[in-house]
């Protein structure tokens, strides 16, 4: 399986470049993961462009969006399995810049997700992505990790 993210701008603090490199490393044993990462635009529609002309073709396209479905762990990790039995194996996940995101980008996307109904900075939210797409693998594994 082929995971990318596309996402707007570059991860300023230590912390979450970390983070996130540490759990790109866990996921390696799953699948191959690239982070694509896209300027930050003046406007939600130059931005939604920039994204999808880094969407891979044929892949199927998630988008976090403050409008989306919220689904728990295991609710992320059934739709995993699901993809992955409708025979897709590449899943692209776009995060949007601090102002959101484009309508075009909304219709482009095969699924609409929120993580919250909290808001988090986008830097913060690649961080909580990559972690739940790592637990979501473990849950489907049904490895210890998460409880």
């Amino acid at each position: 399986m082929k995971i990318t993210l596309v996402v707007v701008g570059k991860l300023k603090e230590k912390f979450l470049t970390a983070g996130v490199e540490e759990y790109v490393k866990r996921l390696t044993k799953f699948a191959r993961v690239e982070i694509r990462e896209v300027m930050e635009c003046r406007t939600v529609e130059e931005e939604g462009q920039k994204i999808l002309s880094q969407v891979p073709s044929d892949s199927w396209l998630c988008v976090l969006d403050v409008f989306g479905a919220e689904i728990s762990s295991e609710g992320l990790a059934e739709k995993i399995t699901a993809l992955t039995l409708e025979g897709k194996s590449d899943l692209t996940f776009a995060i949007g810049g601090a102002f959101g995101l484009s309508e075009e980008l909304r219709r482009a996307a095969d699924f609409k997700m929120s993580l919250s109904r909290m808001t988090f900075t986008h830097q913060m939210t690649r961080l909580i992505l990559v972690e739940q797409i790592y637990r979501a693998f473990k849950i489907n594994r049904n490895e210890p990790y998460h409880w």
